[in-house]
């Protein structure tokens, strides 16, 4: 083996790695007693959640090895492609009559979320345009075109409807724009228009929309109805205590109580069945991996790569923020599913790649080629 290639495998970041093998084992834990007592049983959700975990594996080995400048230099090619697989998910997509909003795509028997797919291309097409443009970021006209660049695929998600998701978006776009120097005034005005936006914003939303975020403001407006979700959640996660009622020994969550257990409302099959502790063992195993991509961010020297990564971590903190908080009430229901621990094959992938990703320029972060 070359001196350059015991480098390259010296620099890769094994902390980050098992931290994402033991979220995921983790998951697979809570996938397997969220889902015990379903029609079928835990084995299908397994499955599927497994075979998501060995191709992610592989594509983490893969990613590492490939320089992700090429991502960089392909940057058009997969930002042209992303919008297209969004504008194909309005005109063949469905889900509207379960989920309030056309999101999926099935090509032949395979089922997807487009929008998780894109979340990884326009990262990597975002990161390529602001370093492109990193001289002049703070000229108007730059920053204008930077924004449409990375509205459009943005705009095509609000129209599925899926808010959620495009607040992703626009937060961890929101971020990288910060990480690459943009002026304080462009925050400034940015976060007055948005305030001023917010009626209208109102009266573009759906009924359930607007529920969610009544119930958000009065949790006991209807707990019975749209306050439900909410509401079984919170009772979960509290009668899980310290210690928890034990795997596979919720009440809410085996008697049926708990709805979306397996995906939205996961951290609450947590909270019930190993309660604090079990809370707090995957907020640190969270922690160990934000701290490593953000260490990766840190020491990479080329902008591209640092901003990629910079995205990746802005995007998995706006999913882990957004998803607790809504188990317990304190932040609105948006249907954000929980990074590696949330039950969907693709979710999971996509995750995996950001990782690899990830990984690819922490083992160059200092100009290593091989």
């Amino acid at each position: 083996m070359s001196r350059k290639r015991k480098s390259f495998w010296k620099r890769f970041d094994y902390i980050l790695f098992i931290a994402v093998i033991l979220l995921t084992i983790f998951g697979l834990i809570m996938i397997s007693s969220a889902t015990s007592n379903s029609k079928f049983g835990s084995f299908p959700f397994l499955k599927q959640q497994g075979v998501a975990f060995g191709i992610g594996l592989v594509a983490i080995i893969i990613l590492t090895l490939i320089d992700y400048e090429i991502w960089g230099k392909l940057y058009m090619f997969i930002y042209i492609f992303c919008n297209l697989l969004l504008v194909a998910v309005l005109i063949f997509g469905f889900g509207e009559e379960n989920w309030g909003a056309r999101s999926w795509l099935a090509i032949g028997g395979f089922t997807f979320q487009p929008s998780e797919l894109v979340k990884i291309g326009v990262i990597l097409s975002v990161a390529k345009i602001i370093d492109n443009n990193k001289e002049n970021i703070n000229e108007l006209f730059t920053l204008s075109k930077i924004l449409a660049f990375a509205g459009i695929p943005i705009f095509l998600i609000a129209k599925q409807p899926d808010y959620g998701t495009a607040l992703v978006f626009i937060f961890f776009v929101a971020i990288m724009l910060f990480v690459a120097g943009i002026d304080f005034k462009y925050i400034l005005y940015s976060s007055i228009t948005g305030i001023i936006s917010l009626p209208v914003i109102w009266l573009t939303l759906a009924p359930y929309q607007k529920n969610r975020i009544l119930d958000f403001i009065d949790p006991t407006r209807d707990p019975l109805g749209s306050g439900y979700q909410v509401d079984q959640s919170i009772t979960a996660i509290g009668s899980g205590k310290i210690l928890g009622r034990g795997l596979y020994e919720g009440v809410q969550t085996q008697l049926g109580f708990l709805p979306e257990k397996q995906t939205d409302l996961i951290f609450a099959v947590i909270g019930e069945e190993l309660g604090l502790i079990g809370g707090l063992l995957l907020i640190f195993l969270y922690l160990v991996m934000l701290l490593r991509l953000i260490r990766i961010a840190k020491k990479t020297e080329d902008l591209f790569g640092s901003l990629v990564v910079i995205g990746i971590v802005a995007m998995m903190v706006a999913h882990i923020f957004e998803n607790i908080g809504m188990t317990m009430g304190l932040t609105p229901v948006t249907g954000i599913p929980l990074p590696f621990m949330s039950y969907g094959g693709t979710f999971l992938l996509v995750n995996m790649i950001c990782i690899g990703l990830s990984l690819s320029v922490g083992v160059r972060k200092e100009g290593l080629n091989f």
